[in-house]
């Protein structure tokens, strides 16, 4: 529960409001499959992040696939809750394109950074290399991070009671989803928070934009000097070219 800004004083709501029908999707897919793990228990073995099947079964999907996957009704619950709780406004904030593009990036992008730790050459590293890691907590962690930075001092009421500031509620939150989420997936959690800093705070490093930008803008120079193309305006600087 949180209070609202009002131009009629303070109020409040429950919830940041309806699911949106990305929203509705993802967590449609997330119970879907959690089903299907209760009746096909062999489905974690097959899509859960498995680095060892990533690097020598060039088992690319589950970079993605682990993300809809979860240990028990705890776990899917409070990533599900967490992601109506924080992704609604964010989506809202974003629109929902982005929205979709920053949560899968910070899930893919965790599990890409999962797969890396794995291969360090320590004894922690060696267990997550052999072990399936499963569960939406990379991408919510990415969306904790930026609720906490874009709204850090908005009160949130704990119990309906207590009123505590946004920065501090995500990372309680953070908390209690690392706790949920067991030893092994601490990478992948600490995966997501670094993919979500990394592109909230550099919005414009994007390689496949850039790199159209710089094929466009080498085609359209190339133009210019084929036809000697001039800009328009007064008559006193009808000499002065295009830059």
């Amino acid at each position: 529960m949180r209070r609202a800004p009002s131009p009629y004083g303070s109020t409040f709501s429950f919830g940041p409001g309806p699911l949106s029908l990305a929203l509705k999707a993802i967590i449609g897919a997330n119970a879907l499959l959690f089903i299907v793990q209760f009746f096909v228990p062999r489905t974690t073995e097959v899509l859960g992040l498995v680095p060892y099947r990533v690097m020598h079964g060039a088992q690319i999907w589950r970079l993605g696939s682990y993300m809809f996957l979860h240990a028990s009704v705890v776990h899917v619950a409070v990533n599900m809750l967490t992601l109506w709780m924080f992704g609604t406004e964010l989506e809202r904030v974003w629109g929902t394109r982005y929205f979709l593009k920053f949560y899968f990036a910070t899930g893919i992008g965790a599990g890409v950074l999962t797969v890396l730790i794995a291969l360090l050459p320590f004894g922690f590293a060696q267990e997550i290399y052999w072990t399936a890691t499963i569960g939406a907590s990379g991408a919510i962690f990415g969306l904790l991070l930026a609720y906490g930075l874009y709204y850090p001092d908005r009160p949130i009421y704990l119990y309906f009671v207590f009123p505590i500031p946004a920065r501090y509620f995500v990372l309680i939150l953070g908390a209690i989803l690392l706790f949920a989420g067991g030893g092994i997936a601490h990478a992948t959690h600490l995966g997501g928070v670094v993919i979500a800093y990394a592109m909230l705070k550099s919005p414009r490093i994007h390689p496949l934009s850039e790199l159209k930008y710089r094929y466009l803008k080498w085609k359209i120079n190339r133009v210019r000097r084929k036809f000697d193309v001039y800009s328009g305006g007064r008559a006193d600087d009808w000499d002065r070219r295009v830059h």
